[in-house]
């Protein structure tokens, strides 16, 4: 029996930089890992769900570093195929107040190489929901393939497809990036989104505005994560605004993909899409505390206890935000 959660990506090593500063500064890094549909993968499985990952790896150090993550994560890894002639993709992170610098080196990268042939469509349409990034169709012309054909396969046998944009214009021009995209989109059940992805997309800043152009194009529920302002669940005719958690943020590589883990898990355990939301904002808060994409997320037993402090201080008539 396979997983209920399916992902299909590129997944990195990451070196992220053991303190603030540029690249030109840091002298020490800590190895841990990345990929956003390799992070999701492992939210996924800590926040309660089973999940499996379909992708390419070098048959490498790097490779084997990240397949005994999967291992120790509970993920399926089962599809994932070992490459001779490609290498894992490496990445690195400095950080400079708030802000964050990534450097990869991905190019020609095993994950790249993934093709439609790559794809076991009994494995995806045994499963419940099929995730898709957009940096993974942005990687090669072959991922593309990969990807699209992936949501063929779920849409055909009834699975729901969720989707994240996660539109990163260093790997593609801005023209391409919108035009698969919104192609997309209007093949997605869920839809879940950075707000400055969804600026991008729909050339809007209001949230509510750009939920309502982005479920014209199919989707049933679009949810836009704005980070430290909380997010907007929408679908036809319903908004509802989830307040942002207040955190001691370290670091927010990943936060998003924790974020689409989060959601599509408490969806299927039978949420109201508020819960939903409000399940996703917190695990997301909470992964941001930790340094790098993995190391902050966290298990579904802490994110509970997060949701029951918010309740309790509620109850209490104080304030709705809540410091962790």
């Amino acid at each position: 029996m396979g997983p209920e959660i399916v992902t299909l990506g590129e997944p990195l090593l990451e070196f992220n930089a053991s303190h603030p500063g540029s690249l030109r500064d840091v002298e020490t890094y800590e190895v841990g890992w990345g990929g956003d549909t390799s992070n999701f993968a492992i939210a996924a499985s800590r926040l309660g769900g089973s999940a499996g990952y379909i992708c390419r790896l070098g048959d490498d150090d790097f490779g084997q570093i990240l397949l005994d993550l999967w291992h120790r994560e509970g993920v399926d890894t089962r599809f994932v195929i070992r490459d001779e002639h490609a290498q894992t993709g490496i990445y690195f992170v400095s950080r400079q107040s708030e802000t964050h610098s990534f450097t990869y080196y991905r190019s020609g990268s095993a994950a790249s190489r993934i093709a439609p042939a790559d794809v076991p469509s009994e494995y995806i349409a045994g499963a419940k929901i099929f995730h898709a990034s957009g940096i993974s169709q942005g990687i090669s012309n072959s991922a593309c393939d990969a990807v699209f054909y992936a949501i063929d396969i779920a849409r055909d046998a009834g699975v729901l497809v969720s989707y994240d944009p996660n539109i990163r214009l260093k790997l593609w021009s801005k023209g391409r990036a919108c035009a698969i995209v919104n192609e997309t989109i209007g093949l997605a059940d869920f839809v879940l989104l950075s707000i400055e992805d969804a600026s991008i997309l729909t050339g809007k800043s209001e949230p509510e505005e750009i939920a309502a152009k982005l479920l014209e194009k199919g989707p049933r529920v679009v949810a836009v994560k704005m980070g430290g302002d909380g997010a907007l669940i929408s679908t036809s005719g319903t908004c509802i605004r989830i307040p942002p958690f207040i955190v001691n943020v370290l670091d927010a590589t990943g936060a998003g993909d924790t974020f689409d883990a989060a959601f599509v898990t408490a969806y299927l355990r039978g949420c109201s899409l508020e819960e939903c939301g409000k399940f996703a904002n917190a695990a997301a808060a909470l992964s941001t505390t930790g340094l790098g994409a993995v190391k902050g997320i966290p298990r579904k037993h802490e994110v509970d206890a997060l949701l029951k402090k918010l309740l309790l201080i509620k109850n209490q008539g104080r304030v709705h935000l809540c410091r962790y």
